[in-house]
C-alpha cells in the first residue's frame, strides 16, 4: 500500500535545516520535515533555577508552542488549553538536549530553547528535538568564541524521529494522516553514539509484541542516522569557534 506522499515505508520526508533564521537569539534554526516546520531559538541567561543555585552547574530547558494556524483549524493562543500536551513535549525536548550537554561545564547559565511550530503535519516534537540541537550547538559555539568557554560543552549529538504501524505496515517518520490512524506510535530519541535518550511507545487498541518493538527501533535508528547527517550538513557552513 502506497503512503500518502508516495514515500517508501523506510524513507524520511524531505529534511531542510536553516541556520540563523532569526537574528537576535544566541542560536536559531528552522527545521522542515515535509510539511512540518518548527522554529527553534536559544536564549541564554546568567542565572539558574533555585534548585541549582550555588552549585556551579547550568541548566537547559525548552518551551514548546504551536501557532494558532499551524493546523487545519485555528487553535487558541490561551496556553491553558494546550498546557498538558505542551508541558509533556517541552519536558521531552529539555531532557533530550540535557543528554547531549556537559551540564557541569555550562557555568551558572540557563539555556532556554523556544520551539514554535509554524506548521504541523506530524512529528512536531521529534522535529523540535532535532532542530533544537542544531540551534543549541550554534549558541554554545558563539559563547566559546566570546571566551566564555574553553571548549564547547557538547558530549554528543541528539536527534529524534517517529515510527509506527499503519495499516499493518511499519513506517518511518509519520505525517499527520498516518499518525492519526496508526495502530502503534513510537517517538525515539537517540545520540550519535547509538544510545537511547527516550522511547515513547503506545498502542491504539491491540497491544504490540517485542518483535514489533525491535523492528520499529531498528527503523528509527536508520532514520535518526540520516538526521545526524542532515544536522552535520546544516552545520558544515557554520564557522565554529
Amino acid at each position: 500500500m502506497a503512503r500518502v506522499d508516495g514515500r517508501a515505508n523506510d524513507d524520511l520526508r524531505p529534511v531542510k535545516i536553516t541556520l540563523g533564521y532569526q537574528d537576535y537569539p544566541e542560536g536559531s534554526a528552522l527545521i522542515e520535515m515535509g510539511n512540518t516546520r518548527v522554529l527553534c531559538a536559544v536564549s541564554v541567561e546568567d542565572r539558574v533555577p533555585p534548585f541549582l543555585k550555588g552549585q556551579g552547574t547550568g541548566w537547559v530547558t525548552a518551551e514548546y508552542a504551536m501557532l494558532p494556524r499551524a493546523t487545519h483549524t485555528r487553535t487558541s493562543r490561551n496556553p491553558d488549553k494546550q498546557a498538558g500536551r505542551s508541558q509533556e513535549i517541552q519536558r521531552l525536548i529539555g531532557r533530550s538536549l540535557r543528554a547531549a550537554i556537559d551540564m557541569n561545564s555550562l557555568g551558572e547559565r540557563t539555556f532556554t530553547i523556544d520551539c514554535d511550530v509554524l506548521q504541523a503535519d506530524g512529528g512536531t516534537r521529534t522535529a523540535s528535538i532535532t532542530g533544537a540541537y542544531v540551534a543549541l550547538y550554534v549558541a554554545l559555539n558563539k559563547l566559546k568564541k566570546m571566551g566564555m568557554y574553553k571548549t564547547v560543552p557538547i558530549k554528543c549529538a541528539v536527534a529524534a524521529i517517529s515510527v509506527g504501524v499503519v495499516d499493518r505496515l511499519k513506517m518511518l517518520d509519520l505525517c499527520y494522516e498516518e499518525d492519526s490512524r496508526a495502530a502503534v506510535d513510537f517517538n525515539v530519541v537517540m545520540t550519535d553514539k547509538g544510545e537511547f535518550v527516550e522511547l515513547q511507545g503506545t498502542a491504539e487498541g491491540k497491544p504490540f509484541s517485542k518483535d514489533a518493538i525491535d523492528a520499529l527501533i531498528a527503523l528509527a535508528d536508520k532514520g535518526i542516522k540520516q538526521l545526524f547527517e542532515e544536522q552535520k550538513k546544516a552545520l558544515s557552513g557554520f564557522k565554529q569557534a
